[in-house]
């Protein structure tokens, strides 16, 4: 009985692990590797591998490693990039391609994370007008409570900062995929929109659906 018991586990956990779909599959890879090249290959394999070294890491882990692999990405407009003014390129899209804009780190970290077990409702797609480049800009903020000050995910600095050591970045709003937000010091704001469609969003959900390279 106690024999049977423990082959029950052990063949449970096998099926778990199996059950488990990596960031990029095979399929991905062939895919990427036939519109790109071998090196764009690679740089999907050194995440599949960045992603399973943090499977048992804590939050603050996970930010950082994260922030790191994608700000190695080289920044390019949209019209560089993709001859429009305005888009949102899949994670596939951007590390394919290898560059992007503000707002194509911003999509490749959160749904890395996401990937890593970190809440959605920590994650907030966040406007901001940055005074050093005098422009909009867009970074990632995580708020480990609602009321927590936020964390900065920035790709134009590897570190990760408070909010409140941001003092070049003024808050316009917060955006998770869900309802848009004012900007308030102790947490994500008074919800503004209940139920208010983001266009660039909803085009995103269905390029990540279709896996779009």
């Amino acid at each position: 009985m106690r024999k049977f018991k423990v082959l029950f586990f052990l063949l449970f956990f096998v099926a778990l692990a199996h059950s488990l779909e990596p960031y990029v599959d095979d399929k991905l890879l062939d895919d990427i590797t036939k519109k790109y090249n071998m090196f764009a290959k690679k740089r999907f394999v050194f995440l599949q591998k960045t992603l399973d070294s943090l499977e048992s890491a804590d939050d603050l882990q996970k930010l950082n490693a994260v922030n790191e692999f994608f700000n190695r990405v080289r920044y390019a407009s949209d019209m560089q990039a993709y001859q429009k003014t305005d888009y949102w390129a899949t994670p596939w899209e951007f590390l394919g391609k290898d560059m992007g804009d503000c707002e194509d780190y911003v999509i490749s970290k959160y749904f890395a994370l996401i990937y890593l077990g970190i809440d959605s409702k920590k994650l907030f797609f966040t406007y901001v007008r940055s005074t050093k480049f005098k422009e909009p800009h867009m970074v990632l903020t995580y708020f480990e409570t609602p009321r927590s000050e936020p964390l900065i995910l920035d790709n134009t600095n590897f570190k990760i900062f408070p909010a409140s050591k941001r003092t070049d970045l003024i808050p316009i709003y917060n955006f998770n995929g869900e309802s848009l937000y004012k900007i308030s010091a102790t947490g994500t704001g008074k919800k503004i929109e209940e139920q208010k469609s983001h266009k660039k969003w909803d085009e995103l959900k269905l390029n990540m659906q279709r896996k779009k390279i």
